[in-house]
């Protein structure tokens, strides 16, 4: 898992603002996520290309479990997509490290 050192400041414009509000999720919701003490971080070897791209599984505030794709640009942490996990991912996020 990737341990961030400086604080987290996240980039929202209008290419992801509001973009996952067909999955229900807010985008501050998505950011709670990077603070749940038992998250787990994971590379997307898959969809990286031009950028390492990386699946978070956390939880929010209100214990909703989200499966999160984010890249760091400059610093900041851009999520790429944000919605509910599967029964897969569950198992994952329950996984002991």
């Amino acid at each position: 898992m990737r341990i961030y050192k400086k604080p987290l400041e996240f980039e929202w414009d209008k290419g992801n603002t509001r973009k996952n509000k067909k999955h229900k999720v807010e985008d501050l919701e998505a950011e709670e996520v990077f603070f749940d003490d038992r998250k787990k971080s994971y590379k997307d070897v898959i969809h990286s290309g031009t950028e390492e791209r990386h699946i978070l599984l956390g939880k929010t505030k209100r214990n909703r479990l989200l499966y999160l794709v984010f890249t760091v640009r400059n610093g900041r942490v851009r999520i790429i997509s944000a919605g509910n996990v599967n029964k897969k991912e569950v198992h994952l996020y329950e996984k002991k490290s």
